[in-house]
């Protein structure tokens, strides 16, 4: 039997694959279409003649010749060589959970994928209850009064916020004397950026002794002029502020509104209550906490909520229910106006409803449990393995669903840093860790969140690969320092990043810049080898 510190055997398919606009040969086809029957021609007419002239093209688009086959296994062949979530992905101030096959299918159905927002809502109804009762399921976590689900993201979330707040105190005559923000030097930085974008000033907070800005700092930064506290509880080093309702009274005594970011939701849902904190508005990330996918800059839904004295001030449309029926509330003179197109992202939040229903308020409060306890499990590893360091190792407490660690003295002693190390850990099959927001207020950072997913063995692998990385470093730091190895792309060479003559956002593009594209001597395609790959 394997033992759980024993690190399994890897190594990821390599095939030396050209990209997609150089397969093919002419000819070849994935379907073939009969000509329309003449009753369609006769009712339709000419087909091309319902196309606007300036919107018909002038020529045949360049598409590569294939067969369904062939496109399907050059896909297989690339998906093959992506590390992705079905490895080990404690990717770190993300919680990175499993998406449910049935949460895909639900999204998948005709009654959703194949409707539009600009159909009449009485076709919509079916969908439009979906978000309405997920919009109370959320209202029951924080206490908030009114959720939209318009915000792409937790950054566009904080905007919401920025922009609800510039609406509000607009209206109350006060925008241009409430021209403050405060938030730490811990907070997601999005909080502090769209506060700035909203045309706020910024107030940073620094961290203190116990990893949080004390009562006393804020109360010197607290004034007429704040408009808005904006702050994440618990932060990315898993520590709670236990001073936090108190923080909350002292921005609203001095009139200002607060903001409670929800990123690290998973360590306290069903544990708190925004609301009950004294918050005025929050959000929570549904693309992450609420089981919904998370990947390449989107899909992402930053739901958006607030108390019943913001609510006239959120974006538009807002999903009611009128005496059983499901209407689109577009009269809010009040609105901040849109922050995205439509309702939002309608499939994440599908399969965020479907998470919540299945967890129901045990399942997710038994899961906060386990994501603290993992946690804590890997922090008692963690902190035996040389040249690792825990960010306030004085702080005495439990951390809460992640803690931010270190490789500093591995960095000075060996010269491995955490780009190093999470190079080497995708030789294990584990997907690499986020390092932490900027700034590092933690030397060389590391910050692996298990959340609820990941079992005791899962996390025994993640724990033994950095241990071997530890070894490594301290006997044969060349190996780290070269890695991966058993990825099929080794080191990228990033210098041709910088250069925009190298690189190209579409085909037409890398076409103008590389004339002479096709296959190099070893067989990778041209654009293959100009990326940097091995």
């Amino acid at each position: 039997m394997r033992k759980d510190s024993e690190i399994r055997q890897f190594h990821a398919a390599k095939w030396h694959e050209p990209i997609v606009m150089e397969l093919g040969r002419p000819g070849a086809r994935g379907q073939v279409f009969a000509d329309p029957e003449q009753t369609i021609l006769d009712a339709v007419g000419d087909a091309s003649a319902l196309i606007p002239a300036a919107m018909r093209r002038k020529d045949r688009a360049e598409l590569p010749e294939m067969t369904e086959f062939e496109v399907q296994r050059h896909y297989l062949h690339l998906s093959q060589m992506t590390l992705g979530m079905m490895g080990i992905s404690l990717f770190g101030t993300c919680t990175m959970k499993y998406n449910s096959r049935m949460a895909e299918i639900a999204t998948n159905r005709p009654e959703l994928a194949e409707t539009h927002p600009y159909q009449p809502a009485e076709t919509l109804q079916g969908t439009m209850e979906i978000i309405h009762d997920f919009d109370l399921i959320l209202r029951s976590l924080s206490g908030m009064d009114q959720f939209v689900f318009q915000p792409g993201g937790g950054a566009d979330a904080a905007y919401t916020m920025t922009a609800v707040a510039r609406a509000y105190w607009q209206a109350k005559g006060q925008l241009g004397k409430r021209d403050e923000v405060i938030t730490s030097i811990q907070a997601h930085p999005c909080n502090a950026a769209t506060a700035a974008a909203a045309g706020f000033k910024v107030v940073t907070l620094p961290l203190e002794e116990n990893g949080y800005p004390s009562v006393e700092a804020l109360k010197a930064a607290v004034s007429d002029r704040t408009a808005l506290l904006m702050i994440n509880n618990p932060d990315d080093m898993g520590i709670y502020n236990p001073d936090i309702k108190e923080w909350v009274r002292i921005v609203k005594q001095a009139g200002g509104l607060c903001f409670y970011d929800h990123a690290n939701f998973n360590g306290v849902m069903g544990k708190l209550s925004a609301r009950e904190l004294g918050f005025d508005a929050c959000m929570f990330m549904l693309h992450k906490t609420f089981g919904g996918p998370k990947g390449g800059g989107g899909p992402a839904v930053g739901a958006f909520g607030c108390s019943e004295e913001l609510a006239p001030f959120l974006p538009t449309p807002v999903i009611v229910n009128n005496d059983g029926q499901y209407v689109l509330d577009e009269d809010r003179p009040q609105s901040s106006g849109k922050i995205r197109e439509f309702w939002g992202n309608v499939p994440i939040v599908v399969k965020a409803y479907a998470w919540a229903r299945c967890m129901g308020a045990d399942g997710i409060n038994l899961a906060s449990d386990i994501s603290v306890l993992a946690n804590n499990y890997m922090d008692h590893k963690l902190s035996s393995i040389r040249g690792v360091a825990k960010s306030h190792p004085d702080f005495g407490k439990w951390r809460m669903e992640m803690t931010r660690w270190g490789l500093g003295p591995m960095q000075e002693e060996t010269g491995i840093g955490t780009v190093e190390a999470a190079n080497r850990m995708a030789d294990f099959g584990i997907d690499p860790w986020w390092m932490s927001h900027e700034p590092w207020v933690v030397a060389e950072p590391f910050t692996p969140e298990a959340g609820e997913l990941w079992s005791k063995e899962d996390l025994d692998q993640w724990i033994a690969g950095l241990q071997q990385i530890s070894d490594e470093a301290y006997s044969n730091p060349e190996l780290v320092k070269t890695a991966p190895h058993n990825q099929p792309i080794a080191q990228i060479k990033g210098d041709w990043l910088e250069d925009p003559e190298a690189w190209a956002m579409t085909w037409r593009a890398y076409q103008r810049k590389h004339p002479a594209s096709g296959s190099d001597a070893s067989g990778r395609s041209s654009a293959t080898a100009a990326a940097g790959g091995d």
